[in-house]
């Protein structure tokens, strides 16, 4: 991802990348990887990958069952993502800093500086087969936090959608942030692993659909790979989950570009046309 525009948060988050390489015995090389808005920095450190994160202080301390720690517990190995080898965190003024020591992933991220695509990655069927493995395999998990929460649903999908919010949202454990720039082309990795827990039926593959819009061939392949959970009632509303948290950023002036798709795809799930997304700060 691009580096962030604010400069304090550059240099702030620089500087905290440094402590836990000195803190870890580790050296830095290459590149730095910026995640959204500053909030993560990533950067190899040899065969390993020395991965930095920022909150509020006031949000300090992991839980075992959630994130990256979370996941290196509960998610099974035959879903394919990065080991964690090792943890560092600390707080300074009014920030908490997480450092993660994960593998180095070789292979390339289908989308490294965005999360939708704007043109066919060419992926083989193998790879297709991989990510309906790994979904399926991570659908099992238990002991997961809500990661979309009732209460968001139940403003989310009329101030978005137009449509009443469902009575019942039926829920599986999935990624929970499945986009183009968190998966790696073959052989498959699923990556960032912050926001994995209990999300709607069909939301993992909604999201993944939403950010394919772009490119129609890309498109069709999801649904055609996954129609089994986005053709069932439960799986139209988690990709209307989906299709609601893009138009909440569409809200908040990102992804312009698929707007207009977005609302099409919405549209034809709903029959109602979504509303003029406007600025909202609904959290999920």
């Amino acid at each position: 991802m691009n580096s962030p525009l604010n400069k304090d948060v550059q240099t702030l988050m620089e500087a905290a990348h440094d402590r836990a390489a000195k803190a870890l015995g580790l050296t830095c090389t290459g590149p730095l990887a910026w995640g959204f808005l500053g909030v993560t920095l990533g950067r190899r450190a040899g065969d390993r990958w020395l991965r930095v994160s920022r909150t509020a202080k006031r949000n300090a301390g992991r839980k075992e069952t959630e994130g990256v720690l979370g996941a290196s517990l509960r998610v099974p190995d035959a879903v394919p993502h990065p080991r964690l080898h090792e943890v560092h965190d600390w707080t300074d003024g009014e920030w908490a800093f997480e450092a993660e020591v994960l593998d180095y992933v070789t292979q390339s991220i289908v989308s490294p500086d965005r999360a939708d695509i704007d043109h066919d990655p060419g992926l083989p069927d193998e790879w297709w087969a991989d990510l309906r493995r790994a979904l399926a395999l991570l659908a099992g998990v238990e002991g997961a936090k809500v990661t979309i929460r009732d209460g968001w649903v139940e403003r989310a999908f009329p101030q978005f959608l137009g449509v009443p919010a469902p009575v019942i949202v039926e829920r599986v454990t999935g990624h929970g942030d499945l986009h183009w720039g968190n998966l790696t082309a073959a052989p498959l990795c699923l990556l960032d692993w912050e926001r994995w827990g209990l999300v709607p039926f069909g939301y993992d593959a909604g999201l993944l659909h939403a950010n394919s819009l772009l490119v129609p061939d890309v498109a069709a392949r999801i649904r055609k790979e996954f129609a089994s959970i986005l053709d069932t009632p439960a799986g139209r509303i988690g990709e209307l989950a989906a299709l609601a948290e893009m138009l909440q950023a569409v809200a908040r002036s990102w992804y312009p570009d698929l707007a207009p798709l977005l609302v099409a795809r919405a549209e034809a799930l709903t029959g109602v046309r979504p509303p003029v997304p406007v600025h909202s700060e609904v959290s999920v």
